[in-house]
């Protein structure tokens, strides 16, 4: 089926799935310290929620999960602000024109870093025919692009970071959607500054929010890109489930132009 958004074509039978998904088992990623999630059946005295316990007609499961740290999920600026702000009020379009591009990060003491020379030197390196300043939503995959992405522990780990430079410059590139191949666009342990989602989402108190804070931006994190995906520029449907919270589990999906 052959679609077309703001003049682009598309086919929506060959969708590009970049998200992870949530599972119980020792596969799932994990961030932030907890545990893997838990689905498992609702146990009512003898009664179980499972067709295959003999004991009901329907499976019946209930899911906990933390949407920070169990897998593929998009935040708003609600995550680092004092004031309530859920995605689902924040995120009201879901297609935008979006670029991936690939990024290697640089060693800068015992930290691997994403400059803001990197992004601008891989923008060089794809398919140019957009500026930055007219894409929407910018994909970033990190190098080594290892498939254990999809089942890593990064708790304890120092993973790759964004720096408030990088973060800067695709605010001021008006890009709107933010997608990262990392548990978090920030340095592990910073001693609370998140200084990469405050500079993209224009925060500049936390407790009184500034009226110019990027109120309809969001941050996409732990995706996974496979290496036969050509870096360009693609349609992305950024799909989340209805959690009136600062986060949600999603599903971004990219189509080929």
């Amino acid at each position: 089926m052959i679609a077309k958004i703001n003049n682009f074509e598309i086919n929506l039978s060959k969708p590009i799935d970049i998200s992870i998904p949530l599972t119980n088992t020792d596969e799932n990623p994990i961030a932030w310290y907890i545990e893997k999630p838990i689905i498992e059946p609702v146990v009512f005295g003898d009664w179980i929620g499972k067709v295959s316990e003999g004991k009901s007609s329907t499976n019946f499961n209930n899911i906990f999960f933390n949407p920070h740290g169990h897998g593929t999920h998009t935040e708003c600026l609600g995550h680092i602000t004092n004031e309530f702000y859920s995605i689902n009020q924040s995120l009201k379009q879901f297609f935008f024109f979006a670029k991936l591009i690939t990024i290697e990060p640089e060693k800068i003491g015992e930290d691997l870093v994403i400059k803001k020379e990197h992004i601008s030197s891989s923008l060089n390196g794809t398919n140019a025919s957009t500026p930055l300043s007219k894409t929407e939503a910018l994909v970033i995959r990190t190098l080594p692009n290892q498939k254990d992405k999809k089942s890593r522990k990064y708790s304890n780990t120092n993973p790759p970071y964004l720096s408030e430079e990088a973060a800067i410059f695709i605010r001021e590139s008006e890009v709107q959607h933010l997608l990262i191949d990392l548990p978090s666009v920030d340095k592990e342990h910073d001693e609370g500054k998140l200084l990469a989602h405050k500079a993209f989402w224009n925060v500049k108190d936390t407790l009184h929010l500034n009226a110019d804070a990027r109120l309809n931006a969001t941050i996409t994190e732990m995706i996974y890109v496979p290496d036969e995906i050509e870096d360009g520029n693609y349609i992305l449907n950024l799909q989340i489930a209805s959690f009136e919270n600062d986060a949600s589990p999603s599903k971004p999906i990219l189509y080929k132009i």
